[in-house]
């Protein structure tokens, strides 16, 4: 009898998930986190199809009355509307001076050649989907191109504060000593200082003097130097419980370069935290951008945002105009509520405690 020797059968090895995978699986449970992403999205697709021109192009166009009503309130009489159309009724019959002017006899023939050059004026809505402004702008419109102002600023600015907390709380959090000294002191002078005071300054500085250029580059700096101060807290404290880990003893055991385990080893351990702060940036950003706008500090006379359009409606509320500050509040509203909702989260699911 002879013993037969089977071979084992293979097991197929499981890749164990990341942290990323784990995370977006956690994210597709949340289902109020999903709803976010989704109007998010939605917002930032519109920003790029207001910057590419497939909409809101003709923003600025006078497609209506004067404070052209809303669609839903068609039926509203428009006070002003009326009022201008009849003072441009009552304008007094060009006065006749051939008797006098000695250019009376070419008067016809000028006359004659502005008719075959003339445009005809294209007659203006009495209502607008959303409403129209003083001059007649689609409300609607000016909101689609608002956003690309408002959302631009808060990720170009999110971005840039975040980059900038990264890298030195890296710096702090690594090497600590006189490194970390200098910049908890640089840290503490910004902090010292209300937030919101601190934009103010550096806002009439740049307008004064005019260091950052106009519109919307001096905001994005303004923003970015002054919002730097709490990625840099939270990722210093990172980097001071990552440096004497033994995964980073070992990269340095096998000769890896600061540099290396700086931002090739730490900084992928500790990303999830800037992700999130730059989540939340965003949110503030846009609302610092509204205020600036609203103002006097944010954007030029020839570009429009939320905090402009915020600034035009609260002359049209004493006269009873409100659809402007409405759908310029109510998009900001919708669109802050869902970063917020997405940062928390984006906190929960790319929390490691949770893997």
């Amino acid at each position: 009898m002879s013993a037969v020797l089977t071979t084992p059968p293979t097991v197929a090895l499981q890749e164990s998930p990341g942290l990323w995978t784990l995370a977006w699986r956690r994210l597709r449970q949340d289902t109020i986190g999903m709803v976010s992403l989704v109007i998010v999205a939605f917002f930032l697709a519109m920003m790029l199809a207001s910057y590419t021109g497939l909409i809101a192009k003709d923003w600025a166009k006078e497609k209506g009355v004067s404070y052209a009503n809303p669609s839903f309130l068609a039926g509203a009489e428009n006070l002003e509307a009326k009022a201008m159309a009849a003072k441009e009724a009552a304008k007094a019959p060009p006065v006749d001076l051939s008797d006098i002017d000695p250019l009376a006899p070419r008067y016809k023939e000028w006359e004659e050649r502005a008719a075959k050059i003339a445009v005809t004026e294209v007659k203006r809505a009495e209502t607008l989907p959303l409403g129209g402004d003083k001059w007649g702008r689609d409300v609607l419109k000016k909101v689609i191109k608002g956003s690309e102002v408002s959302i631009f600023v808060g990720l170009a600015g999110a971005l840039i504060a975040t980059f900038i907390g990264t890298v030195l709380g890296a710096m702090a959090g690594y090497w600590g000593g006189k490194i970390n000294d200098f910049l908890e002191w640089f840290y503490n002078i910004f902090t010292s200082i209300p937030y919101i005071l601190l934009i103010l300054a550096f806002a009439a500085v740049a307008q004064a003097t005019g260091s950052f250029g106009k519109g919307i580059v001096s905001i994005i700096v303004i923003l970015s130097l002054t919002g730097w101060t709490g990625i840099y807290r939270l990722i210093r404290a990172e980097y001071i419980k990552h440096a004497n880990r033994e995964y980073v003893k070992a990269a340095q055991a096998i000769g890896a370069s600061h540099g290396s385990r700086m931002f090739v080893h730490i900084l992928p351990n500790v990303s999830h935290v800037s992700l999130v702060q730059l989540s939340a940036h965003v949110v503030g950003f846009i609302k610092a951008e509204v205020i600036l706008s609203f103002l006097g500090f944010g954007v030029p006379v020839d570009m429009v945002s939320w905090g402009t359009m915020l600034a035009e409606a609260q002359n049209e509320l004493v006269i009873g105009k409100w659809w402007q500050l409405a759908a310029a509040g109510a998009s900001m509203a919708v669109l802050v509520t869902a970063f917020s909702l997405l940062t928390d989260a984006l906190r929960d699911a790319l929390d490691p405690k949770l893997k």
